[in-house]
C-alpha cells in the first residue's frame, strides 16, 4: 500500500495550524499557533482580530510544519483544509492558502468539515478505531450526537437547540468571575467544590437526542442573583461543580442512550470540550459499567488542530471526494453537508 501524506490546514477560529499526516493515522508534523492570550482581554474571540492574526501566522506555521516533516512540499499527495463551520474571515485565510498551494503544486484540494475533523482526531489517537460508532461532539459552538456510519457518512441524531455546552461554560465562567476561556477554568474550580446545588436538567418530552442548555445557564445566573439579593454567601466552587455535574449528566445520558438504542458498543468523544476532565472520567466510568468501549483524544488533539483535518482529509481523498478551486468558506456548514 502506498504511503499517502496529507497536508492539513486549519484556521476556523483562533488557532492557526498545519500538519502532515500519513495514511490518516500517523502524525509526521504538527504545529499549532494559538491566539488565546490575544483574545483574553476581550473575554472571547474577536473575529476581525482572529483573521488578522491568521494572516500574520500562516506562513510561519507552514514553514515550521515542513521543517518538522523534513521533506519537500512537492511530496505531499493532497492538501486538506477546513472550509467550515467557523468564522468567515478566519476560514478564508486557511482556504486561500490551501487553494494557492493546490494550484501552484498541482495537488488535489480536499475541503474538510471542521466538526468531522474533530471526530477524526480519534483515528490518530486510536489506530484500531473504525466506524461505525456513536460520537458525542462537544465544543464551544456545537453539541451533537452523531452516528458515524463510515468515514464519510454521518447521521446527526441529536443537537443543541440553543446554547452549545461550551458556550454555556463560557457564560457561567463569566458569571462567577472567571476569565477566558471559561471551560478549563470552570473545570479546575469544580474540583474544589461540591455538588450541592440542584440545577435543572433539560430533557425533551419527545424523548429525542436533542440538548438544551439555555435553561441551565439561566438557572445558574438566577441562583447567583438570588444569593446576592438575600445577602447569602456565593460559593463559586460549588456553583462550578454543580453546573459541571449537571452538564455531564445530560450529555452522557443522551449519548449512552444513543449507543444502546442504535446497537453499538463504542462511544467516541470529540471537540474542544472533550478536554474536560470530569466528562472524560464519567464517560469512561459509565461505558465500563455497560461494557462499551470509550474513546477520547489526548488533550493535544482536543482543541483545534490541523492533524485532525489532515486525517479527515485522507479519508475523503481515498473516497475520491476532491474539491476544486471554487471551494468557498461556509461558516454555517453542517455535519455531512457537501
Amino acid at each position: 500500500m502506498k504511503e499517502i501524506a496529507i497536508l492539513g490546514i486549519e484556521s476556523s477560529c483562533d488557532e492557526t495550524a498545519a500538519a502532515v499526516i500519513q495514511n490518516g493515522r500517523t502524525i509526521l508534523a504538527n504545529v499549532v499557533s494559538t491566539q488565546i492570550d490575544i483574545h483574553k482581554k476581550f473575554g472571547g474571540v474577536v473575529p476581525e482580530v482572529a483573521s488578522r492574526n491568521h494572516v500574520v501566522d500562516i506562513n510561519r506555521v507552514l514553514e515550521e510544519t515542513l521543517e518538522q516533516w523534513g521533506r519537500p512540499l512537492q511530496e505531499i499527495d493532497a492538501i486538506a483544509v477546513t472550509y467550515g463551520p467557523g468564522l468567515a474571515g478566519a476560514l478564508l485565510v486557511g482556504l486561500s492558502t490551501a487553494k494557492s498551494l493546490s494550484f501552484a503544486l498541482n495537488k488535489p484540494l480536499v475541503g474538510v468539515n471542521h466538526i468531522e475533523g474533530h471526530i477524526a482526531a480519534n483515528y490518530i489517537a486510536f489506530p484500531e478505531l473504525k466506524p461505525p460508532f456513536i460520537s458525542l461532539i462537544v465544543s464551544g459552538g456545537h453539541t451533537h450526537i452523531v452516528e458515524v456510519q463510515d468515514y464519510n457518512q454521518f447521521c446527526i441524531l441529536g443537537k443543541t437547540t440553543d446554547d452549545a455546552a461550551g458556550e454555556a461554560y463560557d457564560k457561567v465562567a463569566r458569571a462567577i468571575g472567571l476569565g477566558y476561556p471559561g471551560g478549563p477554568q470552570v473545570d479546575a474550580l469544580a474540583k474544589q467544590g461540591s455538588y450541592t446545588i440542584d440545577f435543572p436538567k433539560s430533557y425533551y418530552k419527545d424523548d429525542s437526542y436533542n440538548f438544551s442548555f439555555s435553561g441551565l445557564k439561566s438557572a445558574v445566573l438566577n441562583y447567583i442573583n438570588s444569593c446576592k439579593m438575600k445577602g447569602l454567601d456565593i460559593h463559586c466552587e460549588d456553583i462550578a461543580c454543580s453546573f459541571q455535574e449537571t452538564v455531564v449528566d445530560v450529555l452522557l445520558n443522551k449519548a449512552l442512550k444513543a449507543v444502546e438504542e442504535k446497537g453499538y458498543h463504542a462511544l467516541v468523544l470529540s471537540g474542544g470540550v472533550s478536554a474536560n476532565s470530569r466528562l472524560r472520567e464519567r464517560m469512561k466510568e459509565e461505558c465500563d459499567k455497560r461494557g462499551y468501549q470509550s474513546y477520547y483524544p489526548p488533550l493535544s488533539l482536543c482543541t483545534d488542530n490541523a492533524a485532525m483535518i489532515a486525517s479527515a482529509g485522507y479519508y475523503r481523498y481515498m473516497d475520491g471526494i476532491i474539491s476544486d478551486l471554487s471551494l468557498s468558506a461556509k461558516p454555517n456548514l453542517k455535519i455531512g453537508e457537501r
